[in-house]
């Protein structure tokens, strides 16, 4: 990715020299400006910003060593390319060392320093891209927190805010994945029991009568092998917020006493036969469809309408590749820390490559890429060749939509909303909100 209008300084004492290599650049479209000595472009490097800066190495007034060091300062963003006659390769190569992008040694030839200027503007380019990505996550408070632009995650964080301050049930429902476990952390955090506890239960990850126990507590002597009253996750969190995360694991006996407490505020621990009374928000989340659970006789209907008062649809991520970048660089300075590794960010092809992936295990599975990615890394930029094979190969099924030139707008239309029909399986809504119509427009439509 080359910079748009990219503008080069040409320095150079040889007028004749420094002449040609305006015409040069000037007819392959770049902008270009011509000092005839260093003092003169560094009176030209404090007027104005340059992309790239290509310096010969001897000059009487400032040399390009100097030149060099003074752009490093002024213009840090700028790549730098040193021209060098026979004989000053050497401190060409100190150049390098010392920053420099590249050299290329006089007689000049047009293959090799137009080469050489393409490469340095697309590193030029990357960096400040990277940049920019970091700038915008310069906001973000903290490792664990949503991440994301998108229309789909600004209406699903508007809908956080709105809710947190109450003491409503949520349920949050999402691909396993999406980070639904971050928006309940949000929720909690924006509530007003942040100072209180925030207990969290992954109800799949338990055998039903161990999460029972964990759940409601129990007394001592209550079977073999309980010698002392154990709390439960309940009573842990009074008076803070309870996150059941995969609700929809959980057995019927369960579901019964989980009711209970959202109906009356109160359990009974194993083994005990007095209430205890609770005050508990709870905060739910599944990857499951439970109205489809519902119809199958798998989870209850009166325990469905006490646990969905709020939802929060979390999307995909291919929903929203648009944060795929975001993501990854958010991502990236993790686990660049973690294993304190020096890289500089992703090419644009590595992005692209991330960007039409279709993430079938969404934010997690990015996550795991980019820290294989670093940790594989040996260049200092992570490429294509960095990435696993089925993220290099693109896989982007329903992203793209090929219409031949001539199709009428009415077929394409009608293309186009049955490819994202398809692509959202049939949720007209969400369809609707990707081509950004209202939802009556694609009944009307279809």
């Amino acid at each position: 990715m080359e910079q748009v209008n990219a503008r080069i300084l040409l320095v150079d004492d040889e007028v004749a020299h420094v002449k040609t290599l305006e015409r040069l650049f000037g007819r392959e479209g770049y902008e270009v400006e011509v000092a005839e000595g260093g003092q003169e472009a560094l009176d030209k490097m404090r007027e104005r910003k340059f992309h790239l800066v290509i310096t010969d190495l001897m000059m009487p007034d400032i040399d390009g060593m100097d030149l060099l060091k003074l752009a490093q300062t002024l213009q840090p963003e700028a790549e730098v390319i040193l021209m060098t006659a026979f004989g000053t390769v050497e401190r060409a190569v100190e150049g390098m060392k010392e920053g420099a992008y590249d050299f290329v040694s006089k007689p000049i030839k047009r293959a090799t320093i137009l080469k050489a200027a393409r490469q340095a503007l697309e590193r030029q380019a990357l960096v400040v891209e990277n940049r920019e990505l970091k700038a915008r996550l310069a906001d973000l408070e903290e490792e664990r927190t949503i991440v994301g632009q998108s229309p789909l995650m600004r209406e699903a964080v508007d809908r956080v805010r709105q809710v947190a301050s109450s003491d409503a049930t949520v349920l949050i429902t999402g691909e396993s994945g999406t980070g639904k476990e971050l928006f309940a952390e949000m929720i909690y955090r924006l509530s007003h029991r942040s100072e209180n506890p925030f207990i969290a239960v992954n109800c799949a990850a338990l055998p039903e009568s161990i999460l029972e126990s964990e759940l409601f507590g129990y007394e001592k002597g209550a079977f073999t092998g309980a010698n002392q009253r154990k709390i439960g996750r309940f009573e842990a969190a009074h008076e803070g917020t309870l996150f059941l995360d995969e609700v929809g694991e959980l057995s019927p006996q369960v579901q019964v006493k989980l009711l209970r407490v959202l109906q009356e505020g109160a359990f009974e621990r194993l083994g005990a036969n007095i209430p205890t009374e609770v005050d508990v928000r709870i905060l739910a989340a599944t990857h499951k469809d439970l109205e489809a659970e519902m119809a199958e006789g798998n989870f209850r209907e009166d325990l469905y309408y006490r646990l969905n008062v709020i939802d929060i649809k979390i999307p995909p991520l291919r929903h929203r590749s648009e944060d795929v970048p975001l993501l990854a660089e958010h991502f990236l300075q993790i686990y660049r820390a973690k294993n304190d590794r020096q890289i500089a960010g992703f090419t644009e092809s590595a992005l692209d490559s991330l960007s039409n992936y279709n993430w079938p295990g969404n934010v997690r599975e990015l996550e795991n890429v980019v820290e294989r990615a670093v940790v594989l890394d040996t260049d200092g930029t992570i490429d294509d060749d960095d990435l696993p094979q089925q993220v290099k190969s693109g896989n982007s099924e329903g992203r793209h939509l090929t219409i031949p030139v001539g199709t009428s707008l009415e077929e394409i239309e009608k293309r186009v909303i049955h490819e994202t029909l398809k692509m959202t399986q049939g949720d007209k809504k969400l369809a609707a909100k990707l081509l950004g119509i209202a939802t009556r427009t694609i009944y009307r439509k279809l």
